[in-house]
């Protein structure tokens, strides 16, 4: 068979190898050197295919920024520290984030900065974007120094590969990709019993479906053993909900949803996060409560930030800035759909805008 696309190579690895797990169907498509989707484009921006929070308006980064700031003050300033982000898109968060801190006295002098990005077309225009701060780049989280982190990930963990799973009495069905003729279609695996999820019979029904993040829990993990051990403080800010319920996998094309089968390589793919299973893998860090985007942005002050900014602002300017911070923060918009988690030692205060889990978010 010649293989002149991705949707090619993927018909040809399942004649030769079987039905793929959706973990590694969206493994190719994202990631394929060749044409995956990541490794090959900047996504990102109205000409793109989504736009993230830090693209909708400068306030989310700054807020962000002073966030860390003060949990790496409240943590006595410690030097050096890292100061790193993991899926940093087109490096406008950190480029905010750093401009909010420059008032912050030794912040900067202090920072080593780590972007985590396996795309070379990104690492391209972050290199640009963050040209004053000569930022280190890796792939893999495992590098990061041991010494204070201070990290940040906005929409990164929600395009880690996932796995689906059906249940059927008191088994599983795994949800594959696999081929109808010439075209690329879904399919249940033989349900067997799942041990790590038992849990997960208490609160399902026949039917329901549960997506596991295999790549998710020992990224937090190394965070939470270095956050724990050095100190520091992690913002991880995405869609998703407590726990996982529900088939969350999706494309986006041109702002638009798509579905994921139809143009591999060329839409990007996502799934809900579950904050629960971070949480949990981030221990001994300290996990504070799941909170909402807006909730927390406004704890920080984002309001405060919005006026001051629209007191230099007139016309469409003024108009499109307000409709930014709505989108930011309204229960319509991201401002509910969007969690934020932090994390930080068990022997510090959680980071400002968040709370204790034993304390209600609403």
């Amino acid at each position: 068979m010649e293989v002149t696309s991705l949707t090619d190579r993927i018909r040809q690895r399942i004649s030769l190898q079987g039905p793929l797990t959706i973990a590694d169907y969206m493994y190719i498509c994202l990631l394929d050197p060749d044409h995956g989707y990541y490794a090959t484009r900047d996504p990102l921006g109205t000409k793109g295919d989504f736009i993230t929070a830090p693209e909708v308006s400068q306030m989310f980064g700054e807020v962000v920024g002073l966030a860390l700031a003060q949990a790496w003050m409240d943590q006595g300033s410690p030097s050096p520290f890292t100061l790193a982000e993991a899926g940093p898109g087109r490096g406008t968060l950190m480029a905010d984030l750093l401009r909010a801190t420059r008032g912050v006295p030794g912040f900067h002098d202090a920072m080593r900065l780590v972007l985590i990005e396996a795309s070379p077309t990104l690492r391209n225009i972050q290199a640009d974007t963050l040209a004053d701060y000569t930022p280190a780049w890796t792939t893999s989280f495992d590098d990061l120094p041991k010494r204070p982190l201070y990290f940040v990930a906005n929409e990164f963990f929600d395009a880690l590969p996932i796995r689906q799973f059906q249940r059927q009495g008191q088994g599983w069905a795994e949800r594959v990709v696999t081929t109808d003729g010439d075209a690329l279609t879904f399919a249940l695996t033989t349900p067997l019993p799942l041990p790590e999820l038992a849990h997960r019979l208490d609160d399902t029904a026949d039917g329901d479906v549960v997506e596991v993040c295999p790549d998710a829990a020992p990224i937090a993990a190394t965070l939470g053993q270095r956050i724990a051990t050095h100190g520091g403080a992690a913002l991880i800010i995405d869609y998703g909900d407590w726990r996982s319920k529900g088939d969350t996998f999706q494309a986006v094309q041109a702002h638009q949803p798509v579905s994921p089968l139809d143009a591999p390589g060329e839409a990007d793919l996502t799934a809900h996060v579950d904050f629960e299973a971070l949480a949990l893998a981030a221990t001994p860090a300290k996990p504070s409560a799941m909170t909402p985007q807006g909730v927390f942005l406004e704890r920080l002050g984002i309001t405060a930030r919005a006026e001051a900014l629209a007191r230099r602002m007139s016309g469409d300017a003024l108009q499109s800035h307000i409709a930014a911070h709505r989108r930011l923060t309204h229960p319509q918009e991201m401002g509910t759909l969007f969690k934020v988690l932090g994390l930080t030692p068990p022997d510090q205060p959680h980071l400002a805008g968040t709370t204790d889990p034993g304390r209600t978010t609403e």
